[in-house]
């Protein structure tokens, strides 16, 4: 009896635990202050990065150009687009190298702006926005709260939702 409460207990505290992680309001100040790669070559804090869309919805979508599931779901983030043109688009590459990268952005087409994680979804940009999964979208509204945390690409009927509530 002894151990079956002390696993429910530790089942309870690992639930919460990551029901909390899926929910943020805003970005910790390790994500804040991590610097990405423009396409350019330069590096800018995620913080200064997303201080350019202040008054702007935005979706940023995390992705890289090896996977199978972002390449998947890139015809649903064009119709996202051509559905939101009022919306802002970021996007965030876990590729490893730039030439990789730059080539994606080329051949999917992707219309937005682009960055580059520096060490891929493990490094430390990863691991401040709890990044578990890919593709991965963010979505923050007009005032920068955080309405969406984490939403993966089998969830665009609520990012859809989301968009349409925050016109």
């Amino acid at each position: 009896m002894k151990q079956l409460v002390i696993l429910l207990l530790a089942f309870a505290t690992f639930s919460c635990t990551n029901a909390q992680k899926t929910e943020k309001q805003s970005f910790s100040e390790e994500a804040l202050s991590e610097k990405l790669f423009s396409v350019d070559g330069s590096q800018t804090a995620f913080e200064d990065i997303i201080k350019n869309y202040k008054g702007k919805n935005l979706v940023i979508e995390v992705w890289a150009s090896w996977c199978g599931d972002c390449v998947k779901a890139m015809p649903k983030v064009k119709e996202l687009q051509t559905n939101n043109p009022d919306v802002s688009y970021l996007f965030i590459s876990a590729d490893k190298t730039a030439d990789k990268w730059k080539s994606g952005i080329e051949k999917h087409q992707l219309k937005g702006d682009h960055y580059m994680m520096n060490e891929g979804m493990k490094g430390a940009f990863g691991k401040a926005i709890d990044l578990d999964w890919i593709p991965r979208y963010i979505i923050i509204d007009k005032t920068g709260k955080i309405v969406i945390y984490r939403a993966i690409e089998t969830d665009f009927d609520k990012i859809n939702e989301t968009l349409k509530n925050l016109k």
